[in-house]
């Protein structure tokens, strides 16, 4: 169990949202899933809804309407930074795109949204009276992150540039392209994996559980979508969508 109580290390994951167009069903969903309860900030604050679980932050839900039937509703996924302005500038640099400028989230911190070179899109967060999650690598919490793409080495250049992030690939197979991230300390914080029939790049986030077939099993029953769970290296995993679309993966070590 890791409990945080400040600012993670620059270049580590420690904070998510979810802009969706019914609020209150994905609560209801995300409590039978992960035991989550709520505090939502209010309308000077869009409504913007903490996820808790045993009491600490772990991420936030907020109305958000999808545009098209085209477009999916995504997991935001931000990473630490002690300047949030400065690593704007780094992005911008090594060739991403800024979405949404650095700005001040009220005392809670600054923030902004950015694009990697491949088209990932993730978030920064410069943590102030809100200092990300207090809750991770444990059932209910954000476990992994990994950037699903079709261009790994450019993801690889452009973390690295960003964030000092070292790329180490596990050794190649016909059929598994992968690379861990770590911090400068040599923490692993996330991975890439290369997947040439990608249509998108995306960040895609895994939620711990302690029992991947009965999570499938809870995703159903609320009106979500799951595939059958199957096991890796690091435990049970299965792909899951939300009732309204947002993909996810659960994970029981």
């Amino acid at each position: 169990m890791t409990h945080l109580t400040g600012n993670a290390p620059a270049g580590t994951p420690d904070w998510l949202d979810l802009a969706t167009r019914d609020p209150a069903r994905t609560r209801q969903f995300y409590t039978a899933l992960l035991g989550w309860d709520y505090e939502e900030l209010g309308p000077e604050a869009g409504h913007y809804t903490l996820c808790r679980k045993d009491g600490r932050d772990v991420a936030a839900i907020m109305p958000g309407p999808v545009e098209s039937g085209d477009d999916v509703p995504a997991w935001t996924v931000y990473f630490a930074t002690d300047d949030c302005d400065a690593t704007v500038r780094r992005v911008t640099d090594a060739g991403g795109s800024v979405l949404v400028p650095a700005d001040d989230i009220m005392d809670k911190g600054r923030m902004a949204i950015v694009e990697d070179t491949t088209g990932g899109q993730f978030g920064l967060w410069e943590g102030r009276a809100h200092t990300g999650a207090g809750l991770v690598n444990e059932p209910g919490s954000l476990v992994w992150n990994e950037l699903v793409t079709a261009d790994p080495g450019a993801a690889r250049r452009f973390y690295g540039s960003v964030f000092d992030h070292a790329a180490e690939q596990l050794p190649a197979s016909d059929d598994l392209d992968y690379t861990t991230l770590a911090r400068p300390d040599g923490r692993i914080i996330g991975g890439i994996h290369g997947m040439p029939d990608t249509p998108a790049t995306s960040w895609l986030t895994y939620f711990g559980v302690e029992d991947a077939d009965r999570a499938v099993a809870i995703v159903r029953d609320e009106g979500g979508i799951a595939g059958n769970p199957w096991d890796s290296p690091y435990g049970r995993v299965a792909d899951v969508r939300d009732p309204v679309g947002t993909p996810f993966r659960v994970l029981a070590g």
